[in-house]
């Protein structure tokens, strides 16, 4: 059996606090484009995202293998740069799990990309707000397969291709090239999508399978992509609270003068909340960037998608966080006012204590 389709290998960079997209546009000129606004399926037009990722084409690059690979580079207005390497494959099963596994874990690829957005974004750099020194990171393989050939035979099923090939699906996606256990085949078989009877996506944490035509295959990919940049912000924004927490618990555990630490409470809690909002509205952004409802195809991709990657659990760490700080910020106010309402009182009571004292002594 023939498999022919092509690799796009996703590296994920959180570069900055975020990118003005206009601005980024007129920089790059003719070199910078907008992603497709729609999508396909009968999708309503409303689903598409508020503020299209802004896409780059650079020159191809060639490893010391010899391979040639396309490279282009998107940017998202909240900062998040993904460099894409497309190549293309002709191969049997083995072939394809192989080259599979390589380009899941491919560390000559990150350090390509890593080089090249730095370098463009040198020129960029009026476009981005608050770059970030240190960039956490995400990687994806989607594996786009666009035709199955064999002796005599003819396109096959979205069923026919899971039953006749799930244990190598099931390693495709997971980057493994030795047979996976029966019950993760199961497994892989449960989560798989369709729309028609000849399309299929399978859906893991590291890599995903998209049996579809090259048009349709484009937009799904659109919609992984932008599950795992939602998973790379949640990630920066679990550090960042985790460490404005640990320095706001240190603040208050200082040793000193506890009614003097108590009067520069306000402005710490305010700093606080003010950081408190800024992630929450950012993570509003995240979530608004293209809003799937009901049973739409691409609704259904996404949440899967979203659930295997660990979105859903990277969020509640967020939500949990925003509470924390909502409730630190509310104990630092109160500490501050019982302080407050503790010095009102000891000055009441020696304005007290003085026109007493005056008294006697008048008399």
């Amino acid at each position: 059996m023939l498999l022919r389709g092509c690799f796009r290998v996703l590296l994920f960079y959180d570069v900055a606090e975020a990118i003005d997209l206009p601005k980024l546009r007129d920089l790059l000129g003719p070199r910078g484009g907008e992603v497709q606004h729609e999508f396909p399926r009968r999708t309503p037009d409303y689903v598409r995202f508020e503020q299209p990722p802004v896409v780059e084409t650079v020159d191809d690059l060639t490893l010391n293998t010899g391979e040639r690979l396309t490279c282009s580079i998107k940017y998202y207005a909240y900062a998040v740069a993904v460099v894409q390497f497309e190549m293309a494959f002709e191969c049997e099963w083995a072939s394809l799990l192989a080259q599979a596994s390589h380009w899941i874990d491919a560390p000559e690829l990150d350090t390509h990309a890593r080089r090249l957005v730095r370098e463009h974004l040198v020129a960029l750099a009026p476009a981005i707000i608050r770059p970030n020194q240190q960039w956490l990171q995400e990687g994806y393989l989607v594996v786009e397969l666009q035709e199955v050939s064999g002796a005599g035979s003819e396109r096959p099923s979205s069923a026919e291709l899971l039953s006749a090939h799930g244990p190598e699906i099931a390693q495709l996606i997971r980057g493994e090239v030795v047979p996976v256990a029966p019950k993760i085949v199961e497994d892989t078989k449960e989560t798989s999508l369709s729309y028609y009877p000849s399309d299929l996506v399978v859906v893991g944490p590291s890599a995903a399978l998209v049996y579809d035509r090259p048009e349709d295959a484009t937009a799904t990919s659109y919609v992984l992509e932008y599950a795992k940049m939602q998973l790379l912000e949640f990630r920066y924004y679990d550090g960042l609270m985790t460490r404005l927490l640990s320095g706001a618990y240190d603040a208050l555990e200082q040793k000193g003068n506890v009614l003097l630490s108590r009067w520069s409470l306000p402005r710490r809690a305010q700093r606080l909340n003010a950081l408190r909002l800024d992630v929450m509205e950012l993570t509003e952004r995240v979530d608004n960037a293209i809003k799937f409802v009901s049973d739409i195809y691409y609704a259904r991709v996404y949440g899967l998608a979203s659930k295997r990657m660990g979105v859903p659990d990277y969020r509640d760490l967020v939500d949990e966080k925003l509470r924390a700080m909502g409730r630190l910020y509310e104990f630092m106010m109160d500490q501050f006012n019982e302080s407050r309402s503790f010095v009102l009182e000891a000055a009441i009571t020696i304005l007290a204590l003085l026109d007493v004292l005056f008294l006697l002594r008048g008399r």
